[in-house]
């Protein structure tokens, strides 16, 4: 290793030998468990010693330990990354050139660990210098491997070569590449540049090695060494398929993928045109076919052969070539993709046709891998083309289309399934999940503009044929569990986590939906007539599970999840019916209103007790909630004739509308009443079913008018039974009451409505606190239980408020804050309560704040400061080191989940500043939000501890607020107390400091808010922050040093010498600017010593242009407009590559 850097005079063999085993020694300690840390201990000083190249050389070239040599590797690496910036250009190439050299001297050594290790960091120190060696050092570099990988020096060397290669582009990809301390901008550079200059030469070596040795490998009939060659080649080559290219352009009329949600991994491989004559028209895909196609009839009678590295490599290259997309492909001439596909097609047909007879031979031993790639290789060639260019790709050499053959092979899974109906998933169900998304690919809209993937009539015949069989498949798996004991995938399969699965059965229906919307009907008119035949005389268990499945099927074809908007009618359903059809003959008219019918058979106790389990009624509610928000008295009809509104008018407001929306009510109604303790069902109907029908103003009109409405409102307010239900479903069914109040004529009716419908509830609240015996019975069960119900249908009450409600719930929330208050004294020691009443609270400020007039506001406010304090002395020192482990965690829980809804809290009434629609400003009152919240936050921090910022969420919440606060308050900074500044300044610094970047990123912006005013504020002769930031003597006499100064040396620190990501550089740029104008002075001071910390007087003299640079380069003025701060992070990103390396050592 000539050129190494050295550390003082050359280190004698004695100190070599004898680091060399203390190294050994310590890897065999811990191979052995034997003193660990001691050993940890002693590698790590390997590491962290300043050049230790010398060493790690002669641990390399001469330790008999595999284990020893891999940490001088790792020495090597983590030193060089540390010190690159005072190394010198010929030490940093002779580092390099050592690796490369070492990995091909030692190329046939059976330590492949080390070999791989060596590699990984000749590419990673390449990477590093990448922008500055020239372009002849980066050829001498690539010629040494090039003539490895060409097999002059052997197959071993030839093996490593390509090795190397697969670690250099690993370490150029920005998805694993290694961690270098430095900014996305520098790996963004080196991944623009190894694309651009090198990536295809490295692809056109691979594609020769594996050229050179295919010969040898077909001629041979045993294991040779050119075998592992053949295979990192391949591998390589599907490694760079696999990069992610800039060029993402797409040629005309090539299908650009689907968005929707896959099983299976599909990576388009779009290179661009410049890969053309290497990927497309150098005959290369005929050549792998060929050589694959050899290799396999060869070993033909080698069950083993399928699985061996070359046959997978090779296989997955393949399927690869087949996401090749984009501009590599001429623009003008389609025919060039297509034969490309076909191609391929033709090669990997035979690994998967015909269906029945791989199925069957799988069945018999033989590897499922060959057939699963080949169902891969469909879906990549599904993703980039359309259905009928799908479906012709085989109609070229067979006498049917590719989407029959897709028809087929799925089939042939789905009777696997069914054959083989065991709850261990086997290779059909990697399989079925692999075709599903090939159909997905297939039959999702091309666009949303609207358009439908349409099938020709040979695929949609097929496509029919293999949904009778699917839902042939899933009634036999429903009826099969029925009398099953054991806890079977199938019963306990939730609505949700089928919910893809059958997404993708739903495109398979809609393909052909005019013949399997009247399949659907009749296997439910079927089985709708054998459970009226059979009542009473056969067990009903087979058919309802059967029915459960249907209604879970039929849901997701006709209807898509709505996703936060209003679904609309799927396509599928209004191309393919006749337009004339007179409503009452629509296929799915009919279909809907059986469905419909049936679910209203829920009302009969008797049909109720005898056919409509708690697990049925869960698949009629979600059907009903999943069919109403897409079809119920839509608002999207018009005059037109056609199958899509014959479907809105039949279900429309002036047709069948308002009677179905009376049956959907009582059917809810009976879901709540009649099925206690069914938790499921209870929540589908509350948060799905309800809470969707009072999305839509125009039903809410109808719903306030209807007697099962006015029947729920007074079994809410007035039954037994819904006060058992669970509080959070209590608290959703008094959102949705609430929010069906907008469907009332006017205001003062919609005001009425909330009043009398939680009106009482607010009384027995007033009641009961004024009781002079409430301390004395408060904790009785009987007690607890009412209290906790009302405080969370008062929150779901408040959670619904809207403009035309909120003079009620405002008085609501008024006529209980003093019981809410005597409720928090009482129930202290209860967490559950006090969680519940700070959480009303938030909902009701929340809803209200922007609302309030000054004299309300003032009122809201007086009382959250009231709750601060009662719950500050109720529960400061509350977490006993006394207690137990279990019971300290739990303590901490709950003030967790606590402290959250307080600074949700403080959160809404500073919301009072930024949206206000009062008709007056609370300035008029003097009621100054800024110093309300920080009075708040200053009650709440001495809460808190490092422990609670460790939940993730708390800790966000905490850090967003306090964000928040100081970017939109930062005048109010200078009016705090010292106590109450230190505790949010110290939550700041340890922000700062945290390993989630989000909330350094939300420290670093509130510190350049706070610098950045103190810096206009004082440039213009004001005060700022004043003592803050000046600093002041501590009671003890001594002085402490002002926020700025204290922040500035920490973002230098973060900068230089901690490990942060790169994606923070920029914050941090932003913050630092104002913080060096502010304290110009200390800074200067900062880089004195930083310059006089240096002992070298060439790193010193950079460093001292560096810091000159920082602040001077690139016109950077005293401004703080937004160009300035381009300029700043430019020059900073500058600074941190030309020095970091190097301050990191001292």
């Amino acid at each position: 290793m000539e050129g190494f850097p050295e550390r003082g005079k050359a280190a004698d063999l004695g100190q070599l030998q004898s680091t060399m085993h203390s190294i050994e020694l310590a890897c065999t300690s811990i191979q052995m468990h034997m003193n660990s840390a001691a050993a940890e201990a002693t590698i790590l000083s390997l590491s962290q010693t300043p050049q230790p190249y010398q060493a790690c050389k002669f641990i390399l070239e001469n330790s008999q330990v595999a284990n020893a040599r891999f940490q001088a590797a790792a020495a090597i690496r983590n030193a060089a990354i540390r010190e690159w910036g005072f190394l010198s250009s010929d030490n940093k190439r002779s580092m390099i050139s050592f690796c490369l050299c070492f990995v091909m001297q030692h190329a046939n050594s059976p330590e492949g660990y080390v070999q791989a290790k060596v590699s990984s960091v000749a590419a990673q120190l390449l990477k590093r210098g990448w922008l500055e060696f020239s372009a002849t050092d980066k050829e001498a570099f690539f010629y040494q491997v090039n003539q490895a990988v060409y097999g002059i020096h052997g197959v071993d060397v030839q093996f490593a070569g390509i090795n190397f290669l697969e670690s250099l582009v690993s370490e150029f990809s920005p998805s694993t590449s290694s961690a270098m301390g430095l900014p996305r901008e520098f790996h963004e550079h080196c991944r623009k540049s190894l694309e651009l200059d090198h990536l295809k030469t490295f692809y056109c070596w691979a594609r020769d090695a594996a050229l050179s040795v295919t010969n040898r490998i077909i001629e041979s009939d045993s294991a040779i060494p050119e075998v592992k060659v053949c295979t990192a080649a391949f591998r390589l080559m599907l490694q760079i398929l696999n990069w992610e290219f800039s060029t993402t352009a797409f040629a005309d009329g090539v299908k650009q993928g689907s968005d929707s949600p896959k099983r299976s991994e599909c990576n388009l491989v779009q290179p661009g045109p410049a890969w053309r004559d290497v990927l497309v028209t150098g005959g290369h895909i005929g050549w792998l076919l060929s050589l694959y196609g050899a290799l396999r009839q060869k070993f033909s009678c080698e069950g083993y052969w399928l699985d061996c590295p070359i046959a997978v490599a090779a296989r997955k290259l393949i399927v690869q070539f087949c996401s090749l997309t984009g501009t590599v492909f001429l623009s003008d001439n389609v025919q060039m993709h297509e034969h490309h596909l076909l191609e391929l097609l033709s090669g990997i047909i035979q690994w998967i046709d015909p269906p029945d007879a791989v199925s069957k031979a799988i069945e018999c031993g033989k590897s499922e891998s060959e057939m699963l790639d080949g169902c891969r290789a469909l879906l990549s060639i599904a993703t980039v083309t359309t259905p009928s260019v799908f479906d012709q790709l085989l109609k070229s050499t067979r006498p049917y289309g590719t989407l029959t053959l897709l028809c087929v092979l799925m089939s042939e899974v789905v009777k696997n399934l069914m054959t083989n109906n065991s709850e261990e998933e086997t290779w059909s169900w990697e399989a079925r999940d692999i075709l599903l998304d090939a159909w997905t690919a297939l039959l999702v809209p091309i666009n949303r503009s609207g358009g439908n993937a349409l099938l020709p009539a040979e695929g949609k015949n097929a496509t029919a044929s293999l949904f009778a069989l699917i839902v042939q498949a899933e009634l036999k798996a429903a009826s099969a569990s029925a009398f099953k004991d054991d806890d079977s995938d199938y019963l306990q399969a939730s609505i949700v986590a089928l919910d893809e699965r059958l997404s993708s059965y739903a495109l398979i229906a809609r393909a052909a939906i005019d013949v399997t919307i009247p399949l659907l009907t009749r296997l439910f008119t079927e089985r709708f007539e054998r459970l009226n035949q059979g009542r009473g005389i056969i067990d009903p268990t087979e058919t309802l599970e059967e029915l459960y499945s249907l209604l879970l099927i039929t849901g997701h074809v006709i209807a898509d999840e709505g996703e936060g908007e209003t679904p609309l009618i799927p396509n599928a359903m209004q191309i393919h019916f006749p337009q004339n059809l007179e409503a009452e003959n629509h296929p799915l008219v009919i279909l809907c209103s059986s469905i419909i019918r049936f679910a209203e058979k829920c009302l009969e106790p008797e049909m109720r007790a005898s056919v409509f389990s708690p697990r049925l009624m869960e698949a009629v509610i979600w059907f009903i909630a999943r069919w109403s928000c897409t079809y119920l008295m839509s608002r999207e009809e018009n005059r037109e004739r056609n199958s899509r509104n014959i479907l809105l008018k039949f279900f429309g407001e002036h047709n069948q509308g308002k009677f179905v929306l009376d049956i959907i009510v009582r059917i809810s109604l009976t879901a709540l009443m009649s099925y206690p303790g069914e938790k499921d069902l209870q929540a589908l109907t509350c948060f799905q079913l309800l809470n969707a029908l009072v999305q839509q103003k125009h039903i809410c009109v109808h719903l306030v008018a209807l007697d099962s409405w006015r029947d729920l409102a007074n079994a809410f307010a007035n039954e037994k039974t819904l006060f058992l239900l669970n509080t959070a479903h209590q608290r959703s069914l008094a959102q949705t009451l609430v929010h069906s109040a907008s469907g009332l004529r006017n205001s003062e009716a919609s005001n009425l409505y909330v009043r009398d419908l939680m009106g009482h509830m607010a009384t027995y609240l007033v009641e009961m606190s004024s009781k002079s015996d409430f301390k004395s019975i408060a904790q009785q069960p009987d007690i607890i239980l009412p209290v906790s119900c009302l405080l969370e249908r008062l929150r779901g009450a408040a959670s619904a408020s809207e403009p035309r409600t909120q003079k009620a719930i405002y008085e609501l929330g008024f006529s209980v804050m003093n019981p809410v208050l005597v409720l928090l004294e009482v129930y202290k020691h209860e967490c559950a309560v006090v969680y519940l009443i700070l959480k009303f609270v938030v909902s009701w400020v929340d809803g209200q704040i922007s609302y309030l007039e000054a004299q309300e506001t003032a009122i809201v406010v007086n009382f959250c400061m009231s709750l601060l304090q009662l719950y500050s002395a109720n529960n400061i020192g509350k977490i006993s080191i006394s207690l137990s482990t279990s019971l300290l965690t739990e303590a901490k829980t709950e003030k967790y989940k606590d402290l959250r809804a307080l600074l949700q809290l403080l959160s809404s009434l500073c919301s009072k500043d930024l949206v206000d629609f009062s008709s007056d400003s609370t300035a008029t009152h003097a009621t100054n939000i800024s110093q309300v919240v920080y009075f708040g936050l200053h009650i709440v921090t001495p809460l808190l501890s490092l422990d609670l910022l460790k939940y993730p969420k708390f800790c966000y919440d905490y850090f967003s607020l306090l964000s928040h606060l100081l970017e939109v308050y930062p005048e109010t900074v200078a009016q705090l107390n010292s106590e109450a500044f230190s505790h949010v300044l110290g939550t700041l610094d340890f922000g700062l400091h945290h390993q989630d970047v989000e909330i350094v990123d939300m420290c670093l912006r509130a510190l350049r808010v706070l610098a950045s005013y103190h810096y206009v504020e004082t440039s213009a002769g004001k005060v700022g922050l004043g003592s803050h930031a000046a600093g002041l003597k501590d009671p003890g006499g001594n002085f402490k040093e002002g926020i700025l100064s204290r922040f500035l040396r920490s973002v230098l620190q973060l900068l230089l010498f901690e490990d942060y990501s790169p994606d923070l550089v920029s914050s941090a740029a932003d913050a630092l600017l104002p913080l060096i104008l502010c304290e110009q002075n200390l800074y200067q001071r900062l880089g004195s010593e930083l310059i006089e910390r240096q002992a070298n007087a060439t790193l010193k003299s950079r460093l001292t242009n560096a810091l000159q640079c920082l602040t001077s380069a690139n016109q950077l003025s005293s401004t703080l407009d937004r160009k300035n701060y381009q300029v700043f992070r430019k020059n900073l990103n500058s600074f941190l590559i030309d020095v970091r390396g190097f301050l990191r050592t001292m």
